[in-house]
């Protein structure tokens, strides 16, 4: 199994289904207790490993582990249905919430940055979670794509309504590469190769 070894004692490599159950426990706290995903039923360890596998039969999803323990996860999926949008991805990052900081997810999104980049993805789409009536003020995903070289490409004002509170949507871009015409596009499990 491909794998890039971080300093010290961990590793991102590609998820799998048997990765679910604590994917699943990563992202539990993020659907009960903050706005950060709309989502508003934990998924469970099927439907993990069902979005797993629906997920890497085009891009990639990618597992953190420090010490053999999963903390966690990265993965893009099409920006849109229509084929023109097959070389932008969306992306998404989560870590157990007891291990945010210490560079952990800047090294999970230049790793997924990377391997988008290898398969010949042209722009990662972060869609970000803001308070609404904010005005200029960023939320700390905000803050943290930005000083990751993305830009602010839109705002969705009081998209979604969770936990007594209304909140915006933002779309944060980054175009990972020259656009090449025609654009490759490469399995992620090939793609992850090429990058280690």
């Amino acid at each position: 199994m491909n794998r890039l070894e971080l300093e010290g004692d961990g590793c991102i490599r590609m998820a799998t289904t048997e990765d679910a159950a604590s994917l699943a426990a990563i992202y539990a706290p993020y659907v009960t207790d903050t706005p950060i995903t709309f989502e508003t039923d934990i998924p469970d360890a099927a439907e993990f490993a069902a979005r797993i596998a629906g997920v890497l039969r085009t891009h990639p999803f990618l597992v953190l582990e420090e010490s053999g323990e999963i903390i966690g996860y990265a993965y893009a999926h099409p920006f849109g249905a229509r084929a023109a949008y097959t070389w932008s991805a969306e992306t998404s990052i989560y870590l157990r919430q007891d291990k945010r900081g210490g560079g952990r997810g800047s090294n999970l999104l230049a790793a997924l940055e990377a391997v988008l980049a290898a398969q010949g993805v042209n722009s990662a789409v972060a869609v970000i979670t803001a308070p609404a009536d904010a005005g200029d003020k960023e939320s700390p995903s905000m803050g943290f794509h930005r000083a990751r070289g993305y830009a602010l490409a839109g705002r969705y004002e009081r998209a979604g309504y969770k936990l007594g509170a209304w909140h915006d949507i933002v779309w944060m871009i980054k175009h990972l590469g020259e656009s090449k015409v025609p654009p490759p596009l490469l399995p992620p499990a090939e793609a992850l190769a090429r990058i280690l």
